[in-house]
């Protein structure tokens, strides 16, 4: 029997406090939607073969890039384009939503003390 029932944030955040380990709430066909919550800095990476959305819920998330930066706070986003070397951070947590395909690891091509575990849903 199918169970019909919204997804909500607020509980999903309750349930997990780790900063910097996307967990999947849901698929739409080959792309997951990931809750995060992100505070200080991440590494220099990009996504060869994908875009990534980054939709902020709460706080203001900074993105950096080789030529300038952008700027997103509640209820905006941004998109960063396949290829593209991006360094997000936080100077205080922001909780966001990242719309991705399944199997993106989120330090890009490399793995380090950063690289979440994929895959993780609550």
């Amino acid at each position: 029997m199918t169970h019909y029932a919204p997804i909500n944030f607020a509980q999903k955040y309750a349930l997990f406090h780790e900063q910097w380990a996307p967990k999947v709430v849901a698929e739409m066909n080959d792309y997951q939607f990931k809750l995060a919550r992100l505070e200080g800095e991440f590494i220099w990476h990009a996504h060869a073969d994908t875009d990534e959305t980054f939709i902020v819920l709460e706080g203001e998330l900074r993105i950096d890039f080789l030529d300038g930066a952008v700027t997103i706070g509640p209820g905006e986003m941004y998109v960063v384009k396949k290829g593209v070397e991006h360094k997000p951070s936080a100077a205080h947590e922001v909780k966001l939503l990242l719309i991705e395909p399944r199997g993106v690891l989120n330090t890009g091509e490399q793995t380090n003390e950063r690289t979440a575990v994929n895959d993780v849903w609550i």
